[in-house]
């Protein structure tokens, strides 16, 4: 089929690349425009641009794709579909109108779960054991067109969602290869969303990261590993702000400290009272320093029991 093709993050990328595998002929590569990228602010390319322009695929990179001056180069591509992964633009209905089978769009949640900008993340903080893949026909609304096909998984006890947004990136182009196979062959069949099911994983935060010690255990865990590498999960120690890359849940025993309290230092973590349960820190970053271990930090510093984090 003749496709357009628009995406922007490293998530995209298998997607486009499995569909160049399948022989599609991707006319065009629409992304997001160059960004100011890292602590020199240089200009940096998207995921996507560079695998594009690797596979001489001409790119477009409108700052607003529903301007009319480029909706009318949409329509002269005349494409057969649009696929559209982690774009980070909205489309118009003038857009949605143009290939003759539709826009298709790669989300990465089972539908109409987690509908929205984060469903990596939130599925991990909110403690889920299952996500997926939902191919979706396109409509005006936010992540509500009719489902094509889904494809789950199961989320790792200890998985980040980093580690998730990797294995979800290559299910996500197996499963749009599926998507076009069938749409090819006229097999596709389409299940409307109920918006009664449905539920928001709005777009990351910062201050998300912050940990409040008035929580479980098992949901400070489940907040760490949702949202590594970014946000990030923080509190502070003596003042200063700690990172906190890597922990592990320990029980939900009730000892006899307050929320937040430094229980034991040792070289395989820092344990710490939650409002109810233990949590074991593992792995941190202070200011102005790498990110290390806490057998590593301990080298230099030292970490009191009995202090307060987040105080």
């Amino acid at each position: 089929m003749n496709a357009v093709f628009m995406g922007t993050p490293e998530f995209a990328v298998p997607c486009l690349e499995a569909m160049l595998a399948q022989g599609h002929q991707v006319k065009a590569v629409v992304t997001q425009p160059d960004r100011p990228k890292g602590r020199g602010k240089q200009l940096a390319m998207s995921p996507v641009k560079e695998a594009a322009l690797k596979s001489g695929i001409e790119v477009f990179q409108p700052e607003n794709v529903k301007s009319p001056e480029f909706v009318e180069k949409l329509r002269e591509m005349a494409p057969d579909v649009i696929v559209v992964v982690a774009f980070g633009q909205i489309l118009s209905k003038d857009i949605l109108d143009i290939p003759k089978y539709g826009c298709i769009n790669v989300h990465a949640s089972l539908l109409p779960k987690y509908r929205g900008a984060a469903p990596i993340n939130w599925v991990i903080i909110n403690g889920e054991n299952e996500t997926g893949i939902t191919t979706m026909l396109m409509d005006e609304g936010l992540d509500t067109g009719d489902m094509l096909i889904k494809e789950s998984l199961q989320i790792g006890e200890n998985e980040t969602a980093s580690e998730l947004h990797d294995r979800l990136s290559k299910l996500g182009a197996a499963v749009l290869g599926n998507t076009l196979a069938k749409l090819e062959e006229g097999s596709l069949t389409r299940e409307k969303q109920s918006d009664a099911e449905s539920s928001y994983a709005p777009i990351m935060k910062k201050t998300l990261g912050e940990i409040a010690w008035s929580k479980s255990a098992r949901e400070i865990f489940n907040l760490v590993r949702g949202t590594f590498p970014w946000p990030g999960a923080f509190t502070t120690l003596d003042g200063m702000v700690m990172k906190v890359l890597r922990c592990r849940f320990e029980s939900e025993s009730q000892e006899e400290a307050s929320a937040g309290e430094i229980l034991d230092v040792s070289k395989t973590g820092i344990r710490v009272k939650a409002a109810a349960g233990v949590l074991v820190i593992e792995e941190i970053q202070m200011p102005g320093k790498k990110k290390m271990s806490v057998e590593e930090y301990l080298r230099g510093n030292s970490i009191q029991k009995g202090a307060i984090l987040g105080a």
